[in-house]
């Protein structure tokens, strides 16, 4: 029957995406603040139309928040379907083959910013909600909250949480904005690393110099930042930055065990990334390393003279983007702090630097015990064919931890993202065969939970 649903209305649900993916949403851009608005509103009217007793776009101390919910019975257990309507900017346009805010069919596949993070995946559950309210299939309440502001670190939404926990009270929750292992092996997600990101500024000399007139005599800020960068981690690659692995718990054994029998195909993975050989800290593979290990990157780097041609200059200041993802038990803030001191400690007198800390969030693990979870599995099964396998994986999504801190209650992460779908990447995609077989399986989650 929901097979049939899809099929009968896959051009009008098309047609809908399609019209929140020609939104640019970008939340990291002022300009596009009036279309944050525009997406908000437009949800609204989506979630009415799906069959949500009531939908309104509610402010918030940053881009407006979307709540609807459907309320069959006050006494019954409550979902809160969670998902962001902000995406990635577009950069760099000229990489991608179609137009990253006109979306467009082909292949198999929809082509778009947004086609899969998160407006492609919290569509889903828009229309898996659909599929069951439309047939009266529904016997517990729903709740939707949707922000603009989750690829900035969500800084508005722990507030507006705090502020409204009695309106977001439910029994758990259930987000799409995770991936699987692939199309043929689909997997849930347990667990998710933690984030903190800092700018971090190298001033030099005042102004910027001639290379042949001080040359050799003048630090140039671009090579002691570099240099400063390169040593935070060791050719084995351990971060080097004390007291930073203080709170880190080895991967247990169990889980070890369970992850050495994922399907991992090492060739195919560096293949798929044309690259001879891999990197990461001593000890661990590769699965370890993305699902149980931190980790220290430089998210950009600039400074000096980048056009064409020659310019010999020694630049006044060099920049860089930083970020670690952390995992369970390391506080953000703690980890943030540690990286201030660290670079502040080390940065030799012949340049001044300003480290700023920007946004960070925690880590998070689902227990695989939960019925929630269970119901989540058989919905996979339903859809896919197989029972999903429990993994955790490498992205963060800081809210996840503050719902349990704010509302106490845990989250289901039931995500249907690809590694190939180039999420904030240019050519960002969904294929389509996922996007249905994602509806089917969260109408199916929707059913298995009143069986729980």
């Amino acid at each position: 029957m929901i097979k049939e649903f899809i099929e009968k209305n896959e051009a009008r649900m098309l047609d809908e995406l399609f019209s929140l993916i020609r939104i640019p949403s970008v939340s990291a851009q002022p300009e596009h603040k009036a279309d944050m608005v525009r997406c908000a509103e437009r949800w609204k009217e989506l979630l009415l139309a799906a069959g949500a007793d009531k939908a309104e776009v509610m402010p918030s101390d940053g881009n407006p928040m979307v709540y609807g919910e459907k309320i069959v019975d006050p006494s019954a257990k409550t979902i809160l379907i969670y998902g962001h309507y902000d995406v990635m900017p577009a950069e760099p346009f000229e990489l991608w083959k179609t137009e990253p805010f006109e979306p467009v069919v082909k292949d198999g596949h929809i082509w778009a910013r947004g086609a899969d993070d998160d407006k492609g995946q919290a569509f889903i559950q828009a229309k898996a909600f659909e599929y069951i309210v439309k047939n009266n299939l529904l016997k517990h309440n729903v709740k939707f909250i949707f922000e603009g502001e989750e690829e900035i670190g969500s800084p508005s939404l722990g507030a507006f949480c705090q502020k409204h926990k009695e309106l977001l009270k439910s029994d758990i929750i259930l987000v799409s904005d995770t991936s699987m292992l692939s199309a043929d092996l689909p997997s849930l997600t347990t667990g998710l690393r933690g984030l903190a990101y800092w700018q971090l500024e190298v001033t030099g000399p005042n102004h910027d110099l001639h290379s042949g007139h001080f040359g050799g005599a003048v630090a140039n800020p671009i090579n002691v930042l570099c240099q400063l960068i390169a040593d935070v981690t060791d050719d084995k690659g351990r971060i080097q930055i004390p007291h930073f692995y203080d709170d880190v718990e080895d991967v247990p054994a169990d889980e070890r065990k369970m992850v050495a029998e994922i399907p991992f195909n090492l060739d195919k993975y560096k293949q798929s990334l044309d690259v001879e050989e891999l990197f990461g800290e001593e000890g661990y593979n590769t699965i370890e390393r993305t699902g149980f290990r931190p980790s220290f990157d430089v998210c950009g780097i600039w400074g000096g003279y980048t056009g064409e041609g020659a310019k010999t200059v020694i630049p006044s200041k060099a920049y860089a983007k930083l970020s670690c993802r952390l995992v369970p038990h390391q506080q953000s803030d703690k980890i943030a702090q540690l990286v201030v001191d660290y670079f502040r400690s080390v940065a030799p007198k012949t340049v001044k630097i300003d480290i700023q800390y920007l946004h960070g969030g925690e880590g998070y693990v689902c227990p695989i015990d939960m019925p929630a979870y269970k119901a989540a599995e058989r919905g996979f099964e339903t859809a896919f064919g197989k029972r999903p396998l429990p993994v955790r994986r490498g992205g963060s999504i800081p809210i996840i931890s503050t719902f349990e801190k704010i509302l106490g209650i845990k989250t289901i992460l039931m995500g249907f993202g690809l590694e190939s779908n180039a999420i904030h990447s240019p050519n960002e995609n969904m294929p389509i065969d996922i996007f249905k077989k994602g509806i089917e399986a969260v109408a199916n989650f929707h059913l298995e939970y009143d069986k729980v």
